[in-house]
């Protein structure tokens, strides 16, 4: 259901003719460094002209600006470099010093609108900020003739506090098509983001296309279709079929990489290795040390790991390629030969994450390379294969990431890490003057329940939004000068379509943006989670699916003497919560949510509805008096 909510940060708007409002205020995801309010109002004329520089590639600004303004009916036309345009996109002649490559100054006044820049980057960013003044109808997706628009006047001064803001797909769960990574990637640009962490390969399926080892995409790339809560399927049977997946041909990631750029956005790829391996030993067996390897398929969903006494895991079958076998390495230099061709970022991201350790202790072939290397633990080993298989990584022209556990066991000094398990990792990277990039769990795994467990799809770890916007991506402690940013993941094992990955992402994907590029100081949670609810009518027009759990309270469950004790807790502010136990649903006129509910002795149920005055905004949640109890703390 669409929700216009008119807060005071909402944009205001006017209908053709009509006379001129006062000022509204201004709501801007990320925050921008410096905002000054001035008087007046900016009406886009129905003939509208954009002043671009004269021989400079702009990559996708000036489409993008057509083609909104466009979609309200106005009519658009491109003038070449005199800055005498309705809108002007200006490239500084003399740099100015304060925007670095991507920011940008902003003039909104009564009588048009400029964006000054040093580079096409910061063109781009500008003019994004530019569509968020304008009112919400400027991302419908469909056409929205018979309104102007409008913008407050404003002057803004913005450049971003780091070079590395990111996103993480994993499409090796599930295959998303090119379409559909694209769309991902226009939703991030929305919003300044400029790396896209694009993670191909898993267990679960090989998605890239290596026309040197051709069965990494006929086998590695298909599994059996299985739907359900991933992680507790049954195994797969040889008779069934294997028609579930895809791959990305070289032609698909040139296409790729090309709209990327035009966005402004990079791709880093990631080849997962030596663990999360089973898509390839699938398609090639002699990659294992392990006997048996000949009878592995790709994962469908069923459990491989058993993590019950922490990690490093207890790998029920080996999906890890074999440290000890030369055969591994001339497989990652035909792999790597071809990533580094298909994708300019300097960066290729080779996982190095939650590799087990009991086949290999138990392999005489690692036993054997352990000896002759003198290395004394597993870790050590795992530092061997990322050495060489740095070497050959260098070789390509490019350079290694690794997520924190490549640490372990030692790495080289070029090495780039990114610190997953906890910023502590990161930390220590950093002093060791390490490039990081921040990825912590606590903050910014998207992947995570961001509401209630009634209402969410079960993962074993929550993130609310408010805790999503504590990330700090240069934590105290940390070089700063080695950290080259932060970024949010999205593991997509729960996560089967687009529009689910959609709403994993946001709002919480808003959270990250602001905190890895605004200044720390300008961030300010009320404020933020006002202008969130001000962009929900935003994503409604744009058709993008978002989470409502911000509405959703947070529940809380305790135990006196025998009773137990239900405690809500709002998100926001301004929320009413309405609670009943009596099976019916509630509207404003149950008993209001004041103090800890006790939980009557023969119910089966409570239900729980949020209102902002007289509007229902929440979800209704329904929540067995079972699992209340089995919460209690």
């Amino acid at each position: 259901m669409n929700r216009i909510f008119l807060t005071v940060f909402a944009v205001a708007f006017s209908l053709l003719g009509a006379a001129q409002q006062p000022s509204p205020s201004i709501a801007l995801i990320p925050e921008p460094v410096s905002v000054t309010a001035q008087p007046g109002i900016f009406i886009l004329p129905q003939n509208v002209t954009i002043g671009v520089p004269e021989n400079a590639d702009l990559g996708h600004t000036y489409a993008l600006l057509k083609d909104r303004i466009a979609n309200t009916g106005a009519t658009v036309q491109e003038q070449k470099g005199n800055g005498k345009a309705s809108i002007n996109l200006i490239l500084n002649k003399r740099t100015d010093s304060r925007l670095g490559d991507e920011g940008y100054t902003l003039s909104v006044t009564p009588d048009q609108v400029t964006v000054k820049a040093n580079k096409p980057a910061g063109l781009f960013y500008g003019v994004q900020t530019f569509l968020q003044l304008l009112p919400p109808q400027i991302e419908s997706v469909e056409r929205v003739d018979g309104m102007r628009l409008q913008a407050p006047a404003v002057e803004i001064v913005d450049y971003p506090k780091l070079g590395w803001r990111g996103l993480m797909l994993d499409v090796s769960r599930h295959f998303f098509t090119v379409d559909e990574v694209k769309k991902y990637i226009d939703n991030m640009s929305r919003f300044k983001y400029n790396m896209f962490h694009f993670h191909l390969t898993d267990d679960e399926g090989w998605r890239l296309q290596i026309k040197s080892l051709p069965k990494l995409t006929e086998v590695g790339a298909w599994r059996v279709n299985k739907v359900g809560l991933f992680n507790t399927f049954t195994p797969p049977q040889p008779d069934e079929p294997k028609s579930y997946g895809g791959y990305y041909t070289h032609e698909d990631i040139k296409e790729l990489v090309a709209y990327a750029k035009a966005r402004f956005i990079n791709i880093i790829p990631e080849i997962d290795v030596p663990g999360h391996s089973l898509a390839a030993i699938a398609a090639y067996p002699e990659l294992s040390c392990t006997e048996g390897a000949d009878k592995y398929q790709v994962r469908s969903g069923e459990p491989i790991m058993d993590w019950s006494h922490g990690a490093p895991p207890i790998a029920l079958i080996d999906n890890t390629l074999c440290p000890a076998n030369e055969k591994v390495y001339g497989f990652m230099d035909k792999v790597m030969t071809e990533v580094a061709q298909l994708f300019p970022f300097p960066y290729i991201h080779v996982g190095g994450d939650e590799a087990p350790h009991n086949f290999w202790e138990k392999s005489p072939q690692v036993q054997a390379l352990m000896k002759k290397e003198k290395l004394k633990t597993i870790p050590q080993v795992q530092a061997y294969f990322e050495k060489r298989l740095e070497k050959i990584v260098n070789a390509k022209g490019k350079k290694l990431m690794g997520w924190d556990e490549i640490l372990e066991g030692g790495i080289s000094p070029t090495a780039a890490l990114m610190s997953w398990r906890g910023e502590q990792h990161g930390i220590e990277a950093s002093k060791s003057k390490h490039y990081v990039v921040m990825s912590p769990t606590q903050f910014a795994y998207i992947d995570y329940m961001q509401g209630d467990v009634s209402t969410e799809v079960p993962i074993y770890a929550s993130l609310r939004l408010s805790q999503t916007y504590k990330f700090n991506p240069v934590p105290a402690g940390a070089n700063a000068k080695y950290i080259l940013g932060g970024q949010a993941n999205l593991w997509t094992e729960n996560v089967y379509t687009i529009r689910q990955a959609e709403y994993m992402t946001w709002p919480r994907g808003l959270a990250i943006a602001e905190s890895v590029w605004s200044p720390l100081e300008k961030k300010d949670w009320k404020k933020f989670a006002a202008k969130t609810e001000a962009f929900f009518s935003r994503f409604d027009a744009a058709e993008i699916k978002y989470s409502p759990a911000i509405y959703d309270p947070i529940v809380a469950v305790s135990k006196k003497e025998g009773a137990y004790f239900v405690t809500l807790t709002p998100e926001i502010e301004g929320l009413d919560i309405y609670t009943s136990f009596d099976n019916s649903a509630p509207d404003r006129f149950y008993p209001k949510y004041k103090e800890p509910l006790q939980i009557p002795k023969d119910a089966d149920e409570l239900r729980i509805i949020t209102y902002k005055g007289k509007k229902e905004i929440g979800r209704q949640m329904t929540i067995k008096v079972a699992d209340l109890k089995k919460r209690a703390k």
